[in-house]
């Protein structure tokens, strides 16, 4: 298992461990080049929103991932952890059904058609 993958799986473990629901994960290879993977994950309340985004960016900075952030620090109902290869969001779920990205990142996207 390469790094990525293995680190994925950790962060996944980290979510499920945490109490986050719906984790999805979707392969972005072919999609776009802004990473290879992006976890989608819902949280129950705002603090728990802030408290799953914490623990995935110290995974993040654990792995070596030195230029990781934290996106959305002002929302209440959304986190982006960036881990450059690795994209996690965390939504609350009204705002995940309303974004709908798995909808969009799962559906096969034609090359001409890319913009990221």
């Amino acid at each position: 298992m390469d790094k990525i993958s293995s680190l994925k799986k950790e962060i996944i473990d980290t979510l499920d461990f945490n109490k986050a629901t719906d984790i999805v994960s979707i392969d972005l290879e072919g999609k776009s080049s802004m990473a290879d993977y992006m976890i989608i994950a819902s949280g129950t309340s705002s603090r728990h929103i802030q408290a799953l985004s914490e623990q995935v960016f110290e995974k993040f900075k654990k792995s070596g991932i030195q230029n990781c952030k934290i996106e959305g620090k002002e929302s209440n109902d959304w986190k982006l952890v960036d881990g450059i290869d690795l994209i996690v969001h965390i939504f609350n779920p009204e705002k995940r059904k309303f974004y709908e990205l798995e909808k969009m990142w799962s559906e096969l996207i034609p090359k001409e058609k890319l913009i990221i």
